[in-house]
């Protein structure tokens, strides 16, 4: 029996609306080949209000279960991704049109996830404060309560379990929301995982569904604190639905990542670390590289080998073979991105490399003498399309970079590090990488963004103290005082 085989699934631990919710049941499409590969369930406000009841209700009795034994189940999830990452990666690829590379780092991180949250739980969770009373005076970290976490399609092992794992670490109760396109690999794998290590019921359940599931998760009374991942446009709903409900938001949003290739760079490398920035998972990546500034003394050899190293580049189906590129997730992904291309070109841009498609397989695309308001430069792209822009000065880049609205990852190209601290110094972003590409990730960093790209370091270490846990103030005396009343 496949662990992850849906038709074999258990039921021991509730998943709200996995099959047989009341919103129905939506399609699980390989996007390579239009397969229908499963259908799951789709919850509706009901599934909602009954899965958050539920994990209130088993929340307590999770917090006031010992550290140790919680941290041996996260340890146990962690081996559990180890030894489950063939399959897993195997759903990847075939549910969100992964590339084997991607879905090898998707297990390889679920995996570190599980193990460093694990050392949260023997954190320190308080300290002991001066004060000028006789009394001792401290402060305790709680959990939040309830933690909603809302993960989106692209990366959906990572996104969902980077903000599950912390969380039930911390001693909360946790109801995920993947979407409902990659509702397996986002959704389903964690709860076998967890189901697996020993998890009680309860603790951790699985609500797949769309916009009504996720506003019905941010209104939910029970849920303290809202995890999202997902477009700028949705985080500022999901925002303000949470702050009219008097409840914390942590939002990790969208991108439209510079990269700044200066003169000194070495080209050789410089070309395949902007291809993998740029054209990693498609570009459907929140660090994804979405612009390129390149000085002008060099600009004319860089864009030729660039587009010359898009034209060689493979796309196709994942499953099939060795590619670089799969497929987008779906048309209408497709017909976004596509649009932003011809709209650019419309503009003045120039086509170097690309702009063309198969069903959803899109080639990698390269833009030159792009205008300022040319939708592919103004804009996220959320596709394997880069447009490329020169600048003479540090200062220009600078001001080229700094130019948006978005702040969540930067890659600056240098011989010379000190040049590229000090231009970064100059840019507002949660993320800056000298001499690497924007997309990376840790278990331990504290990743976020500024601006429209989020409301910064949510998670790693720290962060994640921050994010799921609220702060309590406790004071003790020998005895009561006496007061002049």
């Amino acid at each position: 029996m496949s662990l992850f085989d849906p038709l074999t699934w258990s039921g021991k631990i509730n998943i709200g609306g996995w099959q047989d919710a009341s919103g129905g049941k939506s399609a699980v499409v390989n996007p390579s080949t239009g397969e229908t590969l499963e259908h799951v369930g789709s919850a509706d406000a009901g599934d909602i209000t009954r899965a958050a009841s539920r994990a209130a209700d088993a929340q307590r009795a999770w917090a006031a279960t010992p550290h140790t034994e919680r941290a041996a189940i996260l340890r146990r999830a962690g081996e559990l991704f180890a030894a489950a990452a063939p399959e897993i990666q195997d759903w990847l690829i075939r549910e969100s049109g992964s590339t084997r590379a991607r879905a090898v780092f998707e297990t390889d991180q679920a995996e570190q996830e599980c193990f460093e949250a694990a050392v949260l739980c023997s954190h320190p969770i308080g300290q002991v404060m001066p004060s000028a009373e006789p009394r001792l005076s401290m402060t305790r970290r709680m959990p939040a309560g309830v933690v909603g976490v809302i993960s989106p399609f692209n990366v959906p092992l990572i996104l969902a379990i980077r903000s599950v794992a912390p969380a039930l670490a911390l001693g909360n109760a946790v109801v995920l929301k993947p979407d409902p396109r990659t509702a397996v690999s986002g959704g389903v794998t964690i709860m076998r995982i967890f189901e697996e290590a020993g998890l009680p019921t309860g603790v951790l359940s699985l609500v797949p569904g769309g916009a009504e599931a996720g506003a019905a998760l941010v209104d939910d009374p029970h849920v303290r604190v809202i995890s999202f991942t997902g477009s700028t446009g949705a985080g500022r709903k999901v925002g303000e639905a949470a702050a009219r409900n008097v409840k914390r938001a942590h939002l990790e949003l969208g991108g439209n990542n510079p990269m700044i290739v200066l003169p000194d760079a070495d080209l050789d490398r410089a070309i395949s670390t902007v291809a993998w920035g740029s054209f990693f998972n498609q570009g459907q990546v929140c660090m994804a590289t979405g612009r390129i500034l390149v000085h002008a003394d060099i600009a004319e050899e860089f864009t030729a080998r660039l587009a010359a190293k898009a034209e060689q580049l493979t796309v196709g189906d994942p499953a099939t073979g060795d590619v670089d590129l799969g497929p987008l997730i779906n048309a209408h992904q497709r017909d976004t991105i596509h649009a932003q291309v011809t709209a650019s070109i419309a503009a003045g841009a120039r086509l170097l490399a690309g702009g063309t498609y198969d069903n959803l397989f899109y080639r990698p695309t390269v833009l030159v003498d792009v205008p300022d308001d040319a939708p592919a430069y103004a804009e996220e792209v959320f596709g394997p399309v880069v447009p490329v822009r020169t600048f003479a000065t540090l200062d220009e880049a600078a001001r080229l970079a700094a130019d948006d609205e978005y702040g969540l990852s930067l890659g600056i190209l240098t011989g010379n590090v000190m040049t590229g601290l000090e231009l970064a110094e100059r840019i507002p972003s949660g993320l800056v990488h000298i001499n690497d590409q924007t997309i990376n990730d840790d278990a331990l960093i504290p990743f976020g963004g500024v601006g429209w790209s989020g409301t910064g370091a949510r998670f790693g270490g720290e962060a994640n103290i921050d994010a799921f846990t609220e702060t309590r103030w406790i004071t003790v005396r020998g005895s009561q005082p006496v007061y002049p009343m």
